[in-house]
């Protein structure tokens, strides 16, 4: 029998919800429309979680 002798990380509420404010700041992003200000706002956020999320 092969035993894992790592320990499982823990998924948290929190990384849940960075995950979910990430999705919705990429589909954001993917619309058209969004003036020049706004895309870039929208991917600096982006840039912010993934580095927190360590992406």
């Amino acid at each position: 029998m092969a035993t894992n002798d790592t320990k499982p990380s823990t998924y948290t509420c929190n990384e849940y919800r960075e995950e979910m404010i990430l999705a919705g700041l990429k589909k954001r992003l993917a619309q058209n429309g969004l003036s020049e200000n706004e895309r870039s706002e929208v991917e600096q956020e982006i840039l912010r979680i993934e580095k927190v999320m360590d992406f």
